[in-house]
């Protein structure tokens, strides 16, 4: 136990350092990149500091298997460079079972990932992504909620707000639609409900509609009129929906069962925030299988010219699982392999991977 507790601080020690560099690398390259985009604009340095401390825990949250793997490889040189690895294997415990107080704590930092960082994540995204539309004049069209699909259009002549019980996978065709429309000072026009209403060379089309003014002195009931179909110009396209919805990324691990229900329900394809709950659930076993691969190849003692070979080979194994993994995660969003298998796949095969490695050279 003494020595398990001791190759666990040691290898929580060198995360801990390797994440703080990480941190205040991205966050200066965050800021650089932010004064290039708003620095003779309307953004003041405030914003842009902003900005760049908002983004910096997304950036590094994409990169804890880069974080995971240096902080394994480094760990292990060390130990192989004081000779504790070969003191160790003296004593009688051998190279696999030194490995199982590291892979706890890589297991254990990729749950608390998980759990904790991945809302903080969420928060900042969101709080990223709302500040630069406040910068760019811009802003979100489109919520959803438990009552169905909210969208917001608007230009000079005045605002649109639309709600819908549901809706196509391209949010291009809306049932049981309701537009409320706006004065430019902000009072209201009048109401529209219609059974369809379709999104198309900028207008929408309503069919079965019952029109109610508000901008009137007399009852709006007593002045409706109903109509087979009437048109509502649109300054909204279909890309502007489906981007609107947001990265995965931006929404809580917590809250994104429910979310993906709210998707379905309103008619939108969940697929991508299907896939995207899944393997951030495998991202404890990811990060346990890269630091099995540093481990694998800078166990051993290191002699001559083979140090920097086995540092190589240990990150291009991890860049090429790395690349694997996201080409399984399109592969899932689009729907071509279960969310499951995209997601859990590649860390198994990782895993099995970097086990075959080990054991080939500690026993074979």
């Amino acid at each position: 136990m003494i020595l398990d507790r001791y190759f666990a601080r040691r290898f929580a020690k060198v995360f801990g350092a390797i994440f703080a560099i990480f941190v205040v690398i991205l966050t200066f390259l965050g800021l650089a990149d932010n004064l290039r985009r708003y620095g003779s604009d309307a953004g003041s340095f405030r914003d842009i500091l902003d900005l760049a401390l908002l983004d910096a825990p997304n950036g590094v949250y994409q990169i804890l298997p880069l974080i995971v793997i240096i902080a394994s490889i480094s760990m292990f040189l060390g130990l192989a460079r004081s000779s504790e690895l070969v003191v160790t294997r003296a004593a009688g415990r051998s190279g696999l079972r030194l490995l199982v107080a590291p892979l706890v704590v890589a297991v254990l930092i990729g749950a608390i990932g998980v759990a904790l960082l991945n809302p903080v994540v969420a928060a900042t995204s969101r709080a990223f992504e709302s500040k630069v539309a406040s910068l760019d004049g811009g802003g979100s069209v489109l919520s959803l909620s438990s009552s169905g699909l909210w969208l917001r259009q608007g230009d000079t002549d005045g605002q649109t707000v639309i709600h819908a019980a549901r809706t196509n996978l391209s949010g291009t065709t809306l049932w049981d639609a309701t537009f409320l429309t706006f004065a430019p000072d902000g009072m209201p026009q009048s109401r529209i409900e219609a059974n369809i209403a379709v999104l198309n060379d900028g207008k929408w089309t309503l069919n079965g509609v019952k029109s109610w003014p508000l901008d009137t002195e007399a009852t709006p009931e007593a002045e409706a009129t109903q109509m087979t179909s009437t048109t509502i110009s649109s300054s909204l396209t279909a890309d502007q929906i489906r981007n609107n919805f947001g990265t995965p990324s931006s929404i809580s691990i917590w809250d994104l069962p429910a979310f993906i229900k709210r998707l379905q329900s309103a008619g939108f394809s969940a697929q991508r925030h299907i896939v995207w709950f899944q393997m951030e659930l495998s991202q404890p076993l990811f990060l346990g299988a890269m630091m099995l691969i540093g481990a694998a190849f800078t166990m051993r003692p290191q002699r001559g010219g083979k140090v920097g070979l086995n540092v190589m080979s240990a990150i291009m194994l991890a860049f090429t699982i790395y690349f694997i993994r996201n080409f399984a995660q399109i592969l899932g969003e689009n729907g071509d392999v279960p969310a499951a298998l995209a997601a859990w796949a590649p860390p198994l095969a990782a895993a099995g991977v970097a086990l075959g490695i080990l054991l080939q050279r500690e026993d074979g």
